[in-house]
């Protein structure tokens, strides 16, 4: 049995779950979801928890178990409390900014780089150096930040760049120069 698809799934104050075949949808005070999960899963609502279950041990349904009562936690999870991501940006003269809903990155090339708004993620700017990403849907968060990551990712002999919080980047050493010989 797997040891994450037997958890039950317990439902905060405020959140409500519509099983429908395949089709989940999880309302709570932060937003809405939806997914089709895996047909071969029985999801079974309770009063206060969701529990997964598998119709048999196949090899496709093992897989499947933790898999899907993960996807659910993170529905759960991300309609009550939400999910973040925190970026930050190192480098003389890089910096962001907001202008109106559209972050702007002025990261050492000749113009800005401009993200659009997105349906269900919003950006909060701690100065100009420090970028939270922050939404209901970890995997569009967690893309997100990586896509802002990737206009300027991290280099290795100065630091400059865009990192997570946290991130450690490994630094190399830089040209050693001739030595008199």
């Amino acid at each position: 049995m797997s040891r994450v698809g037997k958890l039950p799934i317990a439902l905060a104050e405020g959140v409500k779950v519509d099983i429908d075949g395949d089709m989940v949808v999880v309302k709570g005070p932060k937003g809405e979801l939806s997914r089709m999960l895996p047909e071969s899963m029985v999801v079974e609502l309770e009063e206060k928890s969701i529990t997964v279950s598998r119709p048999d041990d196949s090899r496709t349904s093992r897989s499947l178990h933790g898999l899907t009562r993960a996807l659910l936690y993170n529905m759960v999870k991300g309609v009550s409390e939400g999910f973040e991501k925190e970026l930050e940006i190192r480098g003389v003269g890089y910096r962001a900014q907001k202008e109106g809903d559209t972050l702007v990155l002025q990261m050492g090339y000749s113009h800005p780089v401009e993200f659009a708004p997105i349906p269900c993620i919003s950006w909060e700017l701690e100065g100009n150096t420090r970028i939270k990403v922050l939404g209901v849907d970890k995997e569009l968060v967690g893309e997100v930040a990586a896509k802002i990551r990737a206009v300027r990712p991290p280099e290795p002999y100065k630091g400059k760049g865009i990192r997570y919080v946290g991130e450690v980047v490994r630094r190399k050493a830089g040209k050693a120069g001739r030595t008199a010989q």
